[in-house]
């Protein structure tokens, strides 16, 4: 075949990729599990070559290299959200962060200048097309846009279903790999997840569209939904707890209303047993995240439930989800999106779930007001029910004075009485 000529002529090792990268290039990475390993290794010990060169991507799940404090006169990271691995050099000044709905970062990456993108994609299939595998998300409009396109093609990454594929005539050089699949373990349910996770439960009904986040309050959910019924998904993410859930028959996306039959992602972290489930999965389809991330496509799902976190609610209802107080702490992601996308959604419902507390119990979750400097990520308009171990606060349609109260009725007991004192002080009147 024609395709298996061209495929073998871009062929090229790590290091000859990377010195295909110029001074002063804005290179594009793929995004969490699924971000590139070999060319970028290969570009720190090649270092000494460049100046200036700027690498975006979204989240970075493993160390960092090139954002060492060495490594400022080669590489500026730009971050669409802030992980652990970056946070340290976005706060010292040698990152950047730039704000961005998941939604529209692939609009993002065609309206500026791409010179690289580097992607991790499956082995080409019989016709020459690569999957992007557990991440299509902002990747596949960067590798569409991109002057040059690298592609580490590893023969361990899952071909998934959708509109997920790049094919060979469009990658510049091929690098081709054997590398493990980033997983992230599932997390650690405790009875404070557990409590939170059956309050959000008690909003779902049966045959509702889920969209869930990742760690263990979300994953505590999943524990709670095993009596519901012909429940669908369509979410930026997934990780493993959702697949007991399919396998069980709780997730069959029958009644759903758009993608009848299929969950609908973006792109997966999770384990082994994700990665293989979803591998040539077609019950599972992953589009780019500027469709599905898209408030008006997110409302073609009749009873849409969405799931998210958050750092701070006020009393007025607005949420801090990404910094605390002038530090940028993570990013906006998709939580607008999908809140936006479920209050336009026939019977949707948005769920901010929290602990009541941060900081071993030291600090409420719950405040008067955001801690100054904070973004407000979600806005008071936006925000129909918040849940704490303490219960659930319904927020949307009501009046100041009442959202104050039927949040201070979910905080933790430590902290309620001097919200009630701003709560008096505010409305002038007794709680």
């Amino acid at each position: 075949m024609e395709w298996k000529k061209n495929f073998e002529s871009k062929i090229v090792t790590a290091d000859e990729a990377s010195r295909k990268i110029k001074s002063g290039d804005r290179v594009v990475l793929g995004n969490a599990c699924a971000a590139p390993k070999d060319v970028v290794k290969a570009m720190v010990l090649n270092r000494e070559n460049y100046r200036n060169v700027e690498i975006m991507n979204m989240l970075l799940l493993e160390e960092c290299e090139y954002v060492k404090p060495e490594m400022e006169p080669y590489f500026r990271h730009n971050s669409l959200f802030v992980g652990g691995g970056v946070r340290e050099a976005v706060m010292s000044g040698r990152a950047d962060y730039t704000p961005c709905f998941f939604s529209e970062m692939p609009k993002l990456f065609r309206s500026i200048r791409v010179d690289v993108a580097i992607i991790n994609v499956s082995a080409p299939d019989e016709h020459g097309y690569c999957s992007f595998g557990v991440s299509v998300d902002y990747i596949k409009a960067a590798a569409e846009e991109a002057k040059i396109v690298i592609a580490e093609v590893n023969d361990k990454m899952p071909r998934t279903i959708g509109d997920s594929f790049i094919h060979v005539s469009k990658i510049d050089y091929i690098v081709k790999t054997s590398n493990d699949i980033v997983e992230l373990k599932p997390p650690k349910i405790g009875e404070l997840e557990r409590a939170i996770g059956e309050n959000c439960a008690k909003l779902v009904e049966d045959e509702s569209t889920l969209q869930l986040g990742i760690g263990a309050i979300p994953d505590a959910v999943l524990l709670f939904l095993k009596d519901k019924k012909n429940l669908g998904l369509h979410s930026e993410m997934i990780s493993d707890g959702v697949v007991e859930l399919i396998e069980s028959g709780v997730i069959t996306n029958e009644a759903k209303t758009l993608h009848r039959g299929r969950s609908v992602i973006t792109f997966l972290m999770g384990t082994k047993k994700l990665y293989d489930y979803v591998d040539n999965n077609p019950n599972i389809i992953v589009y780019p995240v500027d469709y599905v991330n898209d408030p008006r496509v997110i409302a073609q799902n009749d009873k849409m439930v969405s799931i998210n976190s958050c750092i701070q609610v006020d009393l007025m209802g607005q949420v801090a989800a990404d910094t605390i107080g002038l530090t940028q702490f993570s990013g906006v992601g998709g939580q607008v999106d999908f809140i936006r996308g479920a209050a336009m959604s026939k019977g949707g419902k948005s769920i901010i779930a929290m602990p009541s507390t941060a900081g071993h119990g030291k600090f409420s979750r719950i405040v008067p007001m955001l801690d100054e400097g904070a973004a407000v990520t979600t806005s008071r308009n936006d925000i129909h029910y918040v849940v704490t171990e303490f219960g659930i606060a319904e927020l949307k349609g009501k009046t100041l004075r009442d959202r104050a109260r039927n949040l201070i009725n979910i905080a933790h007991p430590n902290f309620r009485e001097e919200l009630i004192e701003e709560w008096e002080r505010r409305f002038k009147m007794k709680f």
